[in-house]
């Protein structure tokens, strides 16, 4: 496999593979996707992720998706598939690429998800707070990609008829680590114990790869009648449940700090992802 981007995100998932035991090796990184191509083993590569921004891709791009390498997009591009682990794995065993999205995305639709089995979500909404030392020139540069990327992720796998993102940049020093909190509106007034019953059996099930994924503090539960309904703008009056969940995420701190949860979201997830692929391609995953 090979990383395109030698920046810090690149780096950390490279740092990742190589302290893991798994079935994925780093044969190079480079700092785009010519270079790789000029590469003389490029024929041997098989996975690549890529680390670098829409606006830099060059012509070659397009040599490379018809070479047969398989890629994943860990970018905030508005175009692809959406892949979370936890959700919708297996329907990227044989795709030719797939999209990771943002850290936000990552973190808000497995919650978005696991309330959905209690009916139908018509909203989903979540406001991210990162530290301003972890926002990156092409991170900021990309906000309006950050918005629409997460919000699509939330409709497309979460399951929310309508989903919207809001990114807080916060300035306190020292950095405080990701938080995230992911509001969800329901119908009618759904059984509570079991709503919380699946959101603490996802996070779990997302800390097994981000193990600094938690619930910040216990569900919270809200509903409004048709006398006190809530207001959703382009929405509407809103009468049903209102969930509120309120999630920290701490990065492993490979290589990007550990606050910097947001981007240790979006490898760590780039890594499971290839390594249900590879183990598939071996004929050895479930």
């Amino acid at each position: 496999m090979a990383v395109l981007g030698s920046g810090s995100v690149g780096t950390d998932l490279m740092v990742k593979i190589r302290q893991s035991d798994g079935p994925l090796s780093v044969a190079a990184m480079v700092d785009g996707v010519d270079e790789l191509l000029a590469m003389p083993n490029f024929a041997d590569i098989r996975l690549v992720f890529d680390t670098t921004a829409p606006r830099a891709r060059t012509g070659g791009w397009a040599a490379l998706t018809q070479s047969g390498a398989r890629t994943i997009d860990l970018t905030a591009a508005t175009t692809g598939r959406h892949c979370v682990p936890v959700i919708n794995l297996d329907d990227f065993r044989d795709t030719s690429s797939l999209h990771i999205g943002t850290g936000a995305g990552q973190a808000a639709v497995p919650i978005a998800a696991a309330i959905g089995r209690s009916g139908v979500v018509t909203y989903a909404e979540t406001v991210c707070a990162v530290a301003s030392r972890s926002a990156a020139p092409d991170d900021r540069a990309g906000v309006d990609e950050f918005i629409e990327s997460t919000s699509a992720a939330l409709q497309e796998v979460g399951g929310a008829l309508r989903g919207k993102a809001v990114l807080l940049l916060s300035p306190a020093d020292p950095p405080a680590s990701m938080r995230s909190t992911v509001y969800c509106l329901l119908e009618g007034d759904p059984d509570r114990e079991v709503i919380e019953n699946d959101i603490v059996d996802m996070v779990e099930e997302v800390s097994r790869y981000v193990p600094g994924y938690r619930l910040k503090q216990r569900v919270q539960f809200e509903t409004f009648g048709t006398e006190s309904p809530l207001y959703v703008p382009e929405a509407g009056p809103f009468t049903g449940t209102r969930v509120t969940v309120m999630l920290e995420v701490t990065g492993a701190a490979d290589h990007l700090p550990a606050y910097a949860g947001h981007l240790d979201m979006v490898t760590a997830a780039a890594k499971a992802t290839a390594e249900h692929i590879a183990l598939h391609a071996n004929g050895t995953g479930s």
